[in-house]
């Protein structure tokens, strides 16, 4: 489980395409407890720590790089299948059953792909605007939670087919969202609360 507080950024060094999916190696600025088969959320999307390590001449202790393998499914998913490498991802490594617990439930388990329709700089704070997947709507609220690339966000407004979140300076420049254009991909989780209710509701 995830909070969806960003660690930190994280750049593609390589992709290497295989007959079953994807493998990515991911530099990071020294993570100090990475190990094998621990889960990461890349960007939003929970996968699992397959290699680390420490780049060759790095005085750094702490591995500074992960690889993780993306199944096809995960490819055909998500939009990690198409970075590149240089290109840059948001990370969070699994909350500690005695950690803090400041964002919300974030399970890495990506719903579908928005895709963003307007930036707006609002003085110091930025205003974004999604398009809502067809069949996601109602699971958005006014003031509800929403994970977006891996980010725990608030819903400050939805209309129609679209909704906006607002991003105080400190998420826009530690996040990925400071990378973002209009018509750009973001993976979107749903806050799971809302689909254990619809689901307990069926019948009623």
């Amino acid at each position: 489980m995830f909070t969806g507080i960003v660690e930190d950024t994280g750049t593609v060094r390589s992709r290497t395409e295989t007959e079953d999916g994807l493998r990515l190696r991911i530099g990071v600025d020294g993570f100090d407890d990475l190990h094998h088969g621990q889960s990461i959320s890349v960007s939003g999307v929970c996968l699992t720590v397959e290699k680390h390590g420490r780049s060759e001449g790095s005085t750094a202790g702490d591995s500074d790089w992960f690889e993780v393998f993306l199944a096809s499914e995960t490819v055909a998913k998500t939009y990690l299948g198409e970075v590149r490498e240089g290109d840059v991802v948001n990370v969070e490594r699994a909350m500690p059953a005695d950690g803090r617990f400041d964002g919300h439930v974030v399970q890495g388990h990506v719903d579908t792909v928005a895709e963003v329709t307007a930036i707006e700089q609002v003085g110091e704070d930025w205003r974004f605007t999604f398009a809502i997947p067809e069949g996601h709507g109602r699971y958005l609220v006014d003031k509800g939670s929403v994970t977006l690339d891996g980010i725990s966000l608030t819903v400050a407004e939805k209309r129609g087919e679209e909704f906006d979140v607002a991003i105080i300076p400190t998420t826009y420049e530690l996040t990925t969202l400071s990378e973002k254009s209009v018509g750009d991909p973001v993976h979107l989780e749903v806050d799971v609360i809302a689909k254990y209710v619809e689901n307990m509701a069926e019948g009623y």
